[in-house]
């Protein structure tokens, strides 16, 4: 099977509008939103849950009020100001370090796994196996819970015997990318032509270059600014990797989101969905 994660170097390129496309051309697949901070791929895949997994990183930690003799040690050592003069420690403001849990004298400090959030098995509106999962407000380690993911898209294709993994991946550069990327056979880059754009398209080839993952871009709302657009090129160019496609910018893509669509379904012959059948075909 092979492996195809669409990421970007900021959001809002129009990645995820693109992963759907893509799924929707796409035969005999699965599909893998890695975007765990803020997943939405599945407003546009409407995918039914079929099965829901717990995902347990990091230590939680309460303080027993029976036995806590109030002392105030574990304030004193708590950098985050996660305990209260109550002596009840904030989920959200606890770092999960465990300072408190060892100072305690009267061993009042209690600790547990940390759920992190959950992820899914699901099927797509077209019969599609999906894994998509949801990280809790505040937590960390979304890394992680990308590496899950991929770790259970890779087993359902090999049930299915299905020929690619599409993977949304997360915008950015940081560690949940690095996860997203690591091992893949292809990066399909979505740009736009703007400053932010082009700053962080030049840090994503860079990450890329790092993972020695084979990269293409895409410019998304390629008409919005020429000069940005004949920049990009150049980036492409200097940097020996291929832009396969200029996409221009149209308000029937937004029309076809608001109905919870993809163009692909809304308007299969409008340019700009012939454009997306040629970059599958460029992928594949």
């Amino acid at each position: 099977m092979k492996q195809i994660t669409i990421i970007s170097g900021k959001g809002g390129t129009g990645k995820t509008t693109i992963t759907a496309c893509l799924a929707q051309l796409a035969n005999n697949y699965v599909v893998a939103d890695c975007d765990v901070d803020a997943a939405d791929l599945h407003l546009l895949l409407n995918p039914q849950i079929l099965t829901k997994h717990d995902f347990y990183s990091g230590k939680g930690y309460s303080i027993n009020q029976e036995t806590c003799t109030k002392c105030g040690k574990c304030q004193e050592i708590c950098r985050y100001e996660a305990i209260s003069n109550e002596f009840i420690i904030d989920p959200i403001s606890c770092d999960g370090c465990g300072a408190c849990f060892h100072v305690c004298p009267t061993k009042a400090v209690s600790e547990t796994d940390n759920l992190a959030g959950e992820y899914y098995i699901s099927t797509t509106k077209n019969n599609r196996a999906m894994v998509h999962a949801n990280l809790h407000i505040a937590e960390d380690n979304s890394g992680k819970l990308v590496a899950q993911v991929r770790k259970e898209a890779k087993e359902l294709a090999t049930q299915i015997n299905a020929e690619y993994i599409l993977i949304d991946g997360p915008p950015g550069i940081g560690c949940p990318v690095n996860a997203a990327i690591v091992g893949i056979n292809q990066a399909i880059i979505v740009t736009e032509p703007t400053l932010s754009g082009i700053h962080d398209l030049k840090r994503i080839i860079e990450v890329t270059k790092h993972f020695n993952v084979p990269a293409k871009v895409i410019i998304n709302k390629s008409d919005i600014n020429a000069q940005n657009c004949e920049t990009i090129q150049d980036i492409c160019v200097s940097e020996n990797t291929e832009c396969i496609a200029e996409l221009p910018y149209d308000k029937i893509i937004i029309e076809a989101l608001i109905e919870g669509k993809t163009i692909i379904e809304t308007q299969p012959n409008h340019k700009i969905s012939v454009l997306l059948q040629e970059i599958w075909e460029n992928i594949k």
